[in-house]
């Protein structure tokens, strides 16, 4: 062999070996990304974790919280609202009522006929709109002329199978998400906003005074009737159809519960009896917080950078304003630390809750063989395209670990409720039916979360107990709800 082909054949050979050097670190290094990534999402399910036990020590936490908040005002972080709603509807409502619902990012105006005893709802419309983003950091003005404005613009679309009494004015349910502290049926003070709303000076206002002012801008001849938060709506609603509707629960874009409550076990009432011994309470349970919560790292630093940092910890943890924003700073740790998405960060990953519930809850079920919603998702959303099925399988990991640490520490939340009630256990002979009314969009279209909720519930009670637990779906509840309430307190009943 020749010195040049020696040369080349050494050339040639060292070649080869960079080749494979090469090739070897960057096996190296993809599996050294993997195991970091790996280790991430064991750590923060770790943290995440809700076994039965701490679940019990949340509901525990929970019932604690609740005696303390009926003790009196600011005994608790539950504020344990007392919403004046001490008869719920009996079905024999009748006649046409309004009702507008404002329950987060979306509000609904609705017109409903009742039929009286056997009658039902005989007949119903409804609109939704969006609130514009500009205005959940405006003024309150600008916010209730604009909610009055679309009302007048549905009351003009009022057809003639809607039948006004002569002589009457129409009449509204305000059912109004927000914590509020009530005075009485029709009036309530704003204490905070939450749900992504920052409008100062509307705190500390009577929201019914400020939506009645509003409507006489705008032209709106109609009374408010009822005042009502959207969970307390709910109850009403699901009471309508079924007696044994004792507690509703809201999951949506924000997350709370109402319930019934023997009124003499209310320290803080200081008014008359009411004749039925009861009272709806609004418990604004979002608000709840514990040392057995599960929190992580990115919970602490969602809750630092958000509009109401040590607030609405308990939803912060469970609703969908929060879940997809959660994912996405799990995510965005991964692709710094491990090169999930490559050698650079995406940037849209950086952008705070560009990653909503709706989408996480997609990836969340895709059964696709391939994954193809979640990379579908990840490009139109975060512009992240050819992922590996390797790292799809991660992020549908990751959603499944978020929803269901939501979903089961929302049971917890019911079952403290229920151990207040003493519906968590059953006395000889006592065979009560107890139904849960649940509403929101959470809920209702995010199949796993539901379904994880439902089941945690029955794992944290008796066998014969959860035979009597029901979870109902109670479909615009909060809307209907609010109309029924607006009926029963008419301001034309003797």
């Amino acid at each position: 062999m020749g010195k040049v082909a020696v040369t080349a054949a050494v050339i040639g050979g060292a070649a080869v070996c960079a080749a494979v050097a090469l090739l070897v670190r960057h096996q190296l290094r993809n599996s050294s990304q993997s195991s970091r990534a790996a280790a991430i999402l064991k750590e923060f399910q770790e943290k995440c974790g809700t076994p039965e036990s701490k679940l019990k020590q949340v509901a525990d936490a929970m019932t604690v919280e609740m005696h303390a908040g009926l003790a009196s005002e600011g005994g608790s972080k539950l504020k344990m609202l007392i919403s004046y709603v001490d008869n719920l509807p009996t079905g024999a409502e009748e006649g046409v009522y309004y009702a507008l619902d404002l329950g987060g990012t979306n509000f609904r105006v609705l017109r409903v006929q009742l039929g009286g005893t056997n009658g039902g709802v005989v007949d119903q419309e409804f609109a939704e709109l969006s609130i514009p983003p500009s205005l959940m950091v405006g003024t309150s003005q600008e916010l209730f002329d604009y909610i009055a404005a679309e009302l007048a613009k549905f009351v003009a679309q009022e057809g003639d199978r809607f039948q006004l009494p002569d002589g009457r004015k129409r009449e509204l349910g305000f059912t109004f998400s927000f914590p509020v502290m009530q005075n009485s049926i029709v009036s309530g003070t704003l204490m905070r906003w939450t749900k992504g709303f920052s409008i100062d000076d509307a705190v500390g206002k009577d929201v019914v005074a400020e939506l009645s002012s509003a409507m006489e801008r705008q032209g709106v001849e109609m009374h408010v009737s009822a005042l009502v938060n959207d969970t307390v709506g709910t109850l009403a609603g699901g009471r309508y159809t079924n007696k044994d509707v004792v507690m509703a629960v809201i999951m949506g874009t924000g997350t709370n519960a109402a319930y019934v409550e023997r009124s003499q076990a209310i320290p803080k009432w200081h008014g008359p009896q009411p004749e039925s011994g009861e009272m709806v309470i609004n418990m604004e349970w979002g608000n709840f917080r514990s040392s057995h919560l599960p929190l992580t790292e990115y919970d602490n630093e969602l809750d630092a950078e958000s509009l109401n940092p040590g607030e609405q910890i308990f939803e912060k943890l469970t609703s969908g304003m929060y879940l997809g924003e959660i994912v996405r700073r799990v995510l965005c740790r991964m692709a710094e630390e491990s090169a999930l998405f490559g050698d650079t960060v995406p940037p849209k990953l950086r952008t705070p809750f560009i990653l909503r519930t709706p989408d996480m809850s997609a990836m969340h079920h895709d059964t696709s063989y391939d994954l193809k919603v979640v990379g579908n998702k990840l490009k139109d959303i975060l512009e992240i395209s050819n992922t590996t099925l390797k790292v799809r399988k991660v992020v549908v990991e990751l959603c499944d670990i978020v929803a269901r640490r939501g979903a089961r520490l929302a049971a917890a939340g019911i079952l403290g409720i229920l151990k207040k009630t003493g519906r968590d256990s059953f006395k000889d002979g006592d065979s009560q039916k107890t139904v849960i009314a649940m509403d929101g969009g959470l809920y209702e279209h995010y199949t796993a979360y539901r379904e994880c909720l439902e089941a945690t519930l029955k794992e944290l009670l008796d066998d014969e107990v959860a035979e009597h637990i029901v979870c109902e779906h109670s479909n615009d509840g909060s809307g209907i709800g609010a109309a029924l309430l607006a009926a029963s307190h008419s301001w034309y009943l003797s």
